[in-house]
């Protein structure tokens, strides 16, 4: 689905935005004012109250803000109006700085964000005309970036296997004109891409490395997803409760590929490329086992204590490829550990990296666009952790703790290039959110487009 403003030239009604703090005086001027306090209209968070003149007709309606202490725990309060307005046109009345209106814009898109591939849903009926001062097109590149990303993680995996995510992948790059190579099958052993092949080896679905390019000039930025279609663990087979989210186990190359649609429809001046290994991590007879030792593409030797990190695996030989180039950054996506969830939650995403200039660049950005993220450290003392002795590398270090730690310090073994960054995402969102409806969502790809002019000195 595409999201989009309404034309600035539709007959729109007024959304006043009113801060509890501001809404006796706000009251106090209306015509209407004793309708309005008899409606109990309190300026909460999100309330909404229809605003009619003297003789019924609807002259617009107002949206409440919160207090203080509401507006600092709550993103995208003025998504909350998209779905609970009357449909037609609307634009905002208030007193808005430039992020905050675009915040709200931005908001009000995703909210109009629906997944009705199987299931006919409620269209959003209430539209907004872009306010003043925002960059309308941008923000909307950037909503239909993040809709792209949703679509795929909400796709189930019998829908999304590795070839499905390869026909996404390819009609993405088909719509910006760039060029796409796929290595598949047991040829992914000839291009000495060895554990690619290993995890996907077990499933009817032939595992494969995704390679986009785009853009003839500026610096390089190389991005790779942890494209997972479905993780049953293998051997070390998942419960069943474990596998009810395992369609969103690509999550990762969802995520890069909701960015890199952002990057090449806003036209940034990089030479863009994207990595995505599409496995299905399954269970038959040739199934990589526990104590496996794989030889991966830069060589390094890796022992199989758990089947169930397997997105390490695949993300190693695409990072070494990647590496290869030396490109001016590297970032990594992933769904990657349940102690990412554990450490910060659903909402917070968390990265890695030694430069600390991208870190500060990132940070910053993510407050600005509302796109949390949290930074976490390469901590050099858990590295023998990750080094079993009888091979170079563990996937899955015993004792439990620090676990998306020492995935992150598994991964960066494989990238020389100075500038690396990996994200650690959920890629889901538990409950109905403002702007973020339950299901799929992305994380970590605004912060990042935002911060990447300064990173890369675009």
């Amino acid at each position: 689905m595409s999201l989009s403003f309404a034309p600035a030239s539709a007959a729109s009604l007024p959304l006043h935005l009113v801060s509890k703090e501001g809404l006796e005086a706000w009251v106090a001027t209306l015509p209407t004012a004793d309708w309005v306090r008899a409606a109990g209209f309190g300026a909460g968070a999100g309330e909404v109250a229809l605003l009619p003149d003297a003789t019924g007709r609807l002259t617009g309606a107002v949206l409440g803000l919160g207090d203080a202490k509401a507006r600092a725990r709550s993103r995208f309060i003025v998504a909350r109006a998209a779905s609970t307005l009357p449909a037609g046109a609307w634009h905002l009345v208030g007193d808005l700085d430039a992020e905050a209106a675009a915040e709200a814009a931005l908001g009000w898109l995703l909210a109009q964000y629906r997944f009705d591939r199987y299931c006919a849903g409620k269209a959003a009926g209430a539209h907004l005309v872009a306010p003043t001062g925002i960059d309308a097109a941008r923000i909307e590149a950037i909503a239909n970036g993040e809709a792209l990303t949703r679509d795929l993680i909400n796709t189930p995996a019998s829908d999304m296997g590795p070839e499905e995510l390869e026909a996404a992948f390819r009609a993405l790059a088909g719509r910006f004109g760039a060029s796409v190579d796929t290595i598949c099958g047991e040829a992914l052993l000839a291009a000495n891409l060895p554990m690619i092949h290993a995890v996907g080896r077990a499933s009817d679905r032939a595992p494969r490395l995704l390679d986009l390019r785009w853009g003839h000039a500026g610096p390089r930025l190389t991005l790779v997803g942890k494209g997972v279609c479905f993780d049953t663990g293998g051997l070390d087979i998942k419960p069943s409760s474990g596998m009810l989210l395992m369609k969103k186990d690509m999550g990762g190359a969802a995520t890069v590929m909701g960015l890199a649609q952002m990057i090449m429809a806003l036209g940034l001046k990089v030479r863009l490329r994207v990595l995505v290994p599409a496995v299905e991590n399954a269970i038959a007879g040739n199934a990589m086992r526990p104590r496996d030792i794989l030889t991966s593409r830069k060589g390094l030797t890796v022992e199989i204590n758990n089947t169930d990190a397997e997105g390490r695996l695949v993300l190693a030989d695409a990072l070494a490829l990647a590496d290869e180039e030396a490109p001016d950054l590297i970032v990594s996506m992933a769904t990657l550990t349940g102690a990412a969830r554990v450490a910060v939650g659903p909402d917070l995403a968390p990265f890695y990296t030694d430069d600390e200039s991208a870190a500060a660049a990132l940070t910053s950005a993510a407050a600005q666009v509302r796109d949390p993220v949290w930074r976490m450290p390469f901590w050099e003392p858990y590295e023998a952790m990750i080094e079993p002795g009888i091979a170079d590398l563990d996937n899955a270090p015993s004792g439990g703790f620090a676990g998306s730690i020492t995935a992150a310090l598994f991964l960066r073994r494989f990238v020389a290039a100075p500038r690396y960054m990996h994200f650690d995402i959920y890629g889901h969102q538990p409950t109905d959110a403002p702007a973020r409806a339950k299901g799929g969502v992305g994380q970590g790809a605004r912060a990042l487009l935002q911060a990447l002019p300064q990173i890369l000195g675009l």
